[in-house]
């Protein structure tokens, strides 16, 4: 067999064993290795690495993308300092995952404005980067998904398609059903996930509101003992992000113009 037929068959190997890296760097790092001298334990720790690297990458951007998470949001861009009554440990340790293994729920709770979707879907994005499995969702959409495939005799089709996944963020759960059957149809997916995988969810309002959602109190008081059973409660109380960000900008804005103003007075 010629250097150039091993080659070839080379390739064709690391191609039926999908080693897509070993089949690009192969040659490249043999090079290195004869100039570097690094010997055979190392260029194929070097190969093996690049693959591993390679496959992380490739599986965090098909999670990510598969999410459906909105882009930009990121924990360490998280003002977590202005909660001081939430210890930065537990926020860390939640986005490490392991509460996903226990099939835990992560409730966000908090004043409009006070980042309940930011910090979600912080978390969120980490459980990706750790390999995890998550659908997000906001309330309203998650509900009209559930009404169609209800109507249209698919809903146990739609609910085992969510068995692929370890964790469904549902955002803005304060939405307010317009009808029973929309509360009935939201309660049959939290009964139907219940310690068999996590719930994430943000809401404005208190559990004492629920039954603005859920309609009559035994159904509240259902899906409530559901939903705490196994969870991690974070309370984000405090005043609105985006409004102190708007009167900072609006303070900016001002002083500014007096700047520009005193810079007038003085040219004249």
């Amino acid at each position: 067999m010629t250097q150039l037929t091993r080659q070839q068959e080379l390739e064709s190997l690391l191609c039926a064993f999908h080693l897509p890296a070993f089949q690009a760097h192969y040659a490249g790092f043999a090079r290195q290795a004869e100039k570097e001298r690094i010997d055979h334990v190392g260029y194929l720790y070097q190969l093996a690495k690049t693959e591993s690297d390679g496959r992380y990458q490739r599986r965090t951007e098909r999670l990510l993308r598969e999410s459906r998470l909105p882009k930009g949001k990121h924990l360490g861009d998280f003002q977590l300092a202005r909660f001081p009554h939430i210890s930065p440990s537990l926020v860390h340790e939640v986005a490490e995952g392991t509460c996903l293994d226990r099939q835990e729920n992560i409730l966000i709770f908090g004043n409009p404005g006070t980042g309940k979707t930011h910090l979600s879907i912080s978390l969120a994005r980490e459980w990706c980067l750790r390999g995890r499995r998550v659908f997000y969702t906001t309330a309203a959409m998650l509900v009209q998904d559930l009404l169609a495939a209800k109507r249209d005799l698919r809903l146990n089709q739609f609910l085992r398609r969510l068995d692929r996944v370890e964790v469904i963020l549902i955002d803005d759960i304060s939405y307010i059903p317009k009808d029973r059957d929309e509360g009935d149809v939201l309660f049959m997916l939290l009964a139907e996930c219940y310690e068999r995988r996590s719930i994430a969810l943000t809401s404005n309002l208190a559990f004492s509101d629920w039954n603005q959602i859920f309609k009559d109190q035994m159904t509240t008081m259902a899906a409530i003992d559901r939903l705490v059973h196994h969870s991690v409660i974070l309370e984000l109380n405090g005043p609105s992000w985006r409004a102190e960000e708007a009167k900072k900008k609006q303070q900016r804005q001002k002083t500014k113009g007096s700047e520009n103003g005193s810079e007038s007075s003085d040219d004249n």
